[in-house]
């Protein structure tokens, strides 16, 4: 409140409900339904240690519980916090899938999406193909057509045969394999993706060159240096990580995010919370 006043922001505080886990009513009753979730890797004494202590933890119970529709955390906490409670308590959607996250990239001209700039540090071929898939369900959903392109340092096989580019090149199989109604290709470098002139030199034989709107990097490090990269340099909002994969919407912040990106994920959570279709109408 002190800081509202301090910054001039006018708060309406009767709509906002501000919880304490320490002195809330159902701390005791989420450590229990906490343990048994868990029984077996954590004991009750623990259970209730961690409701109490850990935010995040607690902020996904409401979550799974109904109390609230989805959350967003990260200013303060590396993404492992945010996602660990969410996988513990409320899954993915798929026994085996895997959660990935990915970023709105919004430019002067274009919006694309980058993933995965959050997660799974080295995919093999299946998990990649998974997170394309994923993403491109996902810009469908915001009513994005997907055009996904597979990054690697090679093009069309330019690179030999490294592990590298085969990892590609078996994930971007895959996925025309399982989803035949997608517009997909790879290997490519990110120029051949983003520029039609280049792509048909570099990749002569593609049916759809250039200009893709879903970017699925090879591995983390190369995600999110260059969401970072973009963000910094060309001056593009960057909104997420949003997670995908997961029963309920929990989604990550960068710490080094601003006021902005906060209220822009925030929006973005409550819209997968009510269903993105609603907007779309």
């Amino acid at each position: 409140m002190k800081q509202a006043k301090e910054a001039g922001h006018t708060i309406e505080w009767n709509r906002l409900e501000v919880i304490n886990p320490h002195t809330d009513s159902r701390l005791k009753a989420y450590a229990k339904t906490y343990f048994e979730m868990r029984k077996g890797a954590i004991t009750e004494k623990a259970a209730l240690e961690e409701m109490e202590n850990n935010i995040n933890t607690f902020g996904t119970m409401l979550v799974e519980m109904g109390e609230v529709d989805g959350m967003i955390s990260g200013t303060t906490f590396p993404t492992s916090d945010t996602v660990r409670p969410a996988l513990r308590i409320i899954k993915t959607k798929e026994k085996f899938h895997k959660v990935s996250g990915f970023f709105f990239m919004i430019l002067e001209k274009r919006i694309l999406l980058f993933a995965d700039c959050a997660i799974l540090e080295d995919p093999n071929s299946n998990e990649l193909a998974d997170i394309a898939i994923d993403t491109a369900e996902t810009a469908r959903r915001f009513g994005i057509e997907p055009r996904v392109a597979m990054l690697s340092f090679s093009t069309a096989g330019s690179g030999g045969s490294h592990p590298f580019v085969k990892k590609v090149q078996e994930a971007t199989k895959m996925v025309k394999y399982k989803r035949p109604d997608l517009i997909v290709e790879g290997e490519m470098q990110v120029d051949a993706a983003l520029i039609p002139a280049v792509c048909r030199r570099k990749f002569p034989q593609i049916k759809t060159p250039g200009d893709f709107n879903v970017l699925i990097f090879p591995d983390l490090q190369s995600g999110n240096i260059s969401y970072k990269l973009v963000q910094r340099l060309a001056g593009a909002d960057a909104i997420g990580p949003i997670l995908q994969g997961l029963n309920k919407p929990v989604n990550d912040l960068s710490r080094g995010c601003s006021a902005e990106d906060i209220v822009n994920l925030a929006a973005f959570t409550t819209i997968e919370a009510q269903g993105v279709e609603k907007y779309l109408e």
